[in-house]
């Protein structure tokens, strides 16, 4: 090789080296915030037997 050639390659290798991507991680400057409109409602029916009312009825105890 000829100075002149090892001078080029080693221009080519400086520039392609300068072209190495980057990536960074960073934290945002501001907080994430997020929005949620929940709207929650709960019907709960409790159906008795008859049998059982007269059960608890005639001996309160009987339940915990």
């Amino acid at each position: 090789m000829t100075d002149r050639s090892r001078a080029v390659c080693a221009g080519l290798c400086v520039l392609l080296g300068a072209c190495s991507p980057v990536i960074r991680v960073e934290a945002p400057d501001k907080p994430i915030e997020i929005n949620l409109n929940v709207r929650v409602e709960q019907d709960v029916k409790v159906q008795v037997d008859r049998e059982l009312q007269k059960v608890v009825g005639k001996n309160p105890a009987a339940l915990p």
